[in-house]
């Protein structure tokens, strides 16, 4: 018996591999010190750095996968993923550093590898961030027929004087929020029961109430907050900051929140997007469901002295920013009226 008869292909593999190398070369920079394939990833922090902290993280795309898997598109969740862990840094503010990606399948297939690694590559690229290696694994019995994972792992550095813990946020000031473009990550286990076996709507099915497809509408890219967030927050102005993900605004908010301190969301002050109310309606959920799976158009929230509000807003590059509510006196809860 050869290893292939038990499901894992070695020569696929590896030709996956040569498909991808260009894309993750291009990512890299004077401070990456290995090659693709390395046992280990080497990378050198900035000179620039005096007192370096660094500040990691991981996570998935979760069952978002499963619609690129349906719509054959990879790409986007490859982008979804460096954005996403992009932006948990950045609430600390952190810049990233570099990238390692973790993809796991029952066969692996050079065409889906290569779209997945392309979307990393291109999302590392655009946030100044090296992917410096990863693991491919075909593992048939684990995942079955086109089923795999992916994650990843982050890091980045922050300047010890500049890093934001939500420790200066105080009663007073203000939330700013900047949009996102629609689901990001998040809630997907509910979209897929509500759009493909309640609906009973493929990717392909154009929607009147969201003007596209529902695979269009439903693998839009997770934006990333760095360029627009980083100008201020190395500068000092920012507070705090909570990236809007599962748990939406009522959960994650609080996790930056010191003691004594709660926050006051008034709904209506920012724009929702049109897959909100249409999942709402055509799945019968509840309001405060909406708000407790989703981001309902918030994707990051920045804390800011009610004084110097205008002023940041005005120095947030490229997107636009809504004054969402303030923060009071309370237990770390978050009030939406």
């Amino acid at each position: 018996m050869r290893y292939r008869d038990s499901g894992v292909d070695i020569d696929k593999a590896n030709q996956a591999m040569q498909r991808i190398k260009t894309s993750v070369r291009n990512t890299w920079s004077d401070s990456v010190l290995s090659d693709v394939g390395h046992f280990g990833g080497l990378f050198s922090v900035p000179e620039s750095c005096r007192e370096p902290v660094l500040v990691s993280s991981m996570d998935g795309v979760g069952t978002k996968l499963l619609v690129a898997s349906r719509a054959k598109r990879f790409d986007t969740v490859g982008q979804d993923l460096v954005n996403h862990c992009v932006n948990d840094i950045l609430v600390q503010g952190a810049t990233p550093l570099f990238f390692l990606d973790y993809l796991a399948a029952g066969r692996v297939e050079p065409q889906m590898v290569a779209g997945l690694v392309e979307g990393l590559a291109r999302a590392c690229a655009e946030n100044g961030c090296a992917l410096i290696g990863g693991e491919t694994a075909e593992m048939p019995g684990v995942y079955h027929g086109d089923d795999f994972d992916l994650a990843g792992t982050i890091v980045g550095v922050v300047e010890r004087s500049e890093i934001i813990d939500g420790s200066a946020i105080e009663p007073g000031q203000v939330l700013l929020a900047l949009p996102s473009n629609g689901l990001h990550t998040n809630g997907y286990s509910l979209v897929r029961r509500v759009v493909f076996e309640h609906l009973g709507l493929d990717v392909t099915d154009e929607v009147e109430a969201l003007g596209c497809s529902v695979g269009d509408e439903l693998l839009r890219v997770h934006r990333s907050y760095l360029e627009p967030v980083g100008a201020i927050a190395s500068a000092g102005k920012v507070k705090g900051l909570a990236h809007i993900t599962g748990g939406g605004v009522v959960e994650n908010l609080p996790r930056v929140l010191p003691d004594g301190c709660a926050a006051r969301i008034h709904k209506g002050t920012w724009p929702v997007p049109a897959v909100f109310p249409w999942l709402a309606q055509s799945g019968d959920v509840p309001e405060g469901e909406m708000y407790r799976v989703f981001n309902m158009g918030l994707g990051m929230i920045v804390v800011v002295d009610a004084e110097t509000a205008e002023a940041v807003g005005n120095e947030i590059a490229d997107t636009a920013v809504y004054r969402v509510g303030e923060i009071v006196k309370g237990d770390g809860s978050v009030e939406l009226v």
